[in-house]
């Protein structure tokens, strides 16, 4: 006897990139650009004895999300850590572009990445920066682009500059953002200053209920693809314009937030700042506490991130 699993129920964070994507758009609406049949791969990787994928470690189509027609992007961090290379950060740059031609109701990105490929670094830092120019151009045009990270890699370096460029952004407790990440902050400034193997320091500082609390995420998600196909669903109808008024109040914010949390030391002091009557408690809060708690938090709600 075969056993159907709803694909829907399914761990955010152990989903691989198509399975996130069949579970999130409507069932059998999916249909893949540049699939694996045609063998679009990295020409770098070869020549540091290095496995290539088939796409590249991310999966890039058409589908409908609720009845209306999206793109997507759907990063694989299996394939070393969703970093961006060439083709990988092409195939993003292309739909993005292709979103101002298709004009669909929003684009899709599920974040699961490191940063850039070391083995094509420059590729990747351009692909980075074109990929940022893309996303404002879709947005002036209109097109919301929505961000979702919830997975292993988390969505670091470039892929987190790339996020704060997004109109909206969901997260899960797993969806880490940051520039850099763990081990290049505890690298270049010492384990004093940040040390890599404290995960609970990591989450605390990096994870998606700090993100969601200080208004760096726009949703908070049980990890699961059905939870995110919702926050996707309800984040596209909230999507802020993209226009001088916003920008210089995301510019204001940003310097409001120096001043008032520049000198905490760990995220729970800035919790605490925020009013949340238990800070050392927010970690092992469940699902449902926490959004009671976010609802209480005013910094959680702005349109600019």
């Amino acid at each position: 006897m075969r056993i159907v699993t709803d694909p829907g129920s399914q761990s955010w964070y152990e989903a691989s990139a198509r399975q996130r994507v069949a579970g999130l758009v409507d069932e059998g609406s999916f249909a893949e650009f540049l699939g694996p049949a045609e063998r679009a791969m990295s020409p770098h990787l070869p020549l540091f004895d290095l496995p290539r994928a088939f796409d590249d470690g991310i999966v890039v189509g058409r589908a409908q999300l609720d009845g209306r027609p999206v793109l997507v992007a759907s990063q694989e961090g299996r394939f070393m850590g969703g970093a961006f290379g060439e083709i990988h950060g092409a195939k993003l740059v292309g739909l993005l572009r292709a979103a101002i031609e298709t004009k669909p109701a929003a684009v899709l990105i599920l974040f699961d990445t490191g940063g850039v490929r070391l083995q094509e670094a420059n590729a990747g830092e351009t692909a980075i920066a074109e990929t940022m120019r893309a996303i404002a151009d879709a947005r002036a045009a209109g097109i919301p682009v929505i961000g979702l990270i919830g997975g292993r890699a988390g969505c670091y370096g470039g892929g987190g500059l790339i996020a704060g460029t997004c109109s909206r952004l969901a997260v899960s407790e797993s969806g880490r953002i940051s520039v850099s990440g763990p081990e290049v902050i505890e690298t270049n400034k010492g384990a004093e200053e940040f040390d890599s193997r404290d995960r609970a320091l990591v989450w605390r500082t990096m994870g998606g209920k700090h993100r969601r609390l200080t208004g760096g995420a726009d949703a908070y998600c049980a990890d699961t693809v059905a939870a995110f196909r919702e926050a996707a669903i309800r984040l596209i109808g909230a999507a802020p314009a993209f226009d001088l008024a916003m920008l210089e109040a995301e510019q204001s914010r940003l310097e409001a937030r120096v001043k008032r949390f520049g000198d905490c030391r760990d995220a729970t002091e800035i919790w605490a700042r925020l009013g949340v009557n238990d800070p050392d408690a927010v970690p092992a809060m469940t699902d449902a506490a926490f959004a009671e708690t976010v609802a209480n938090v005013t910094e959680a709600s702005h349109d600019a991130r």
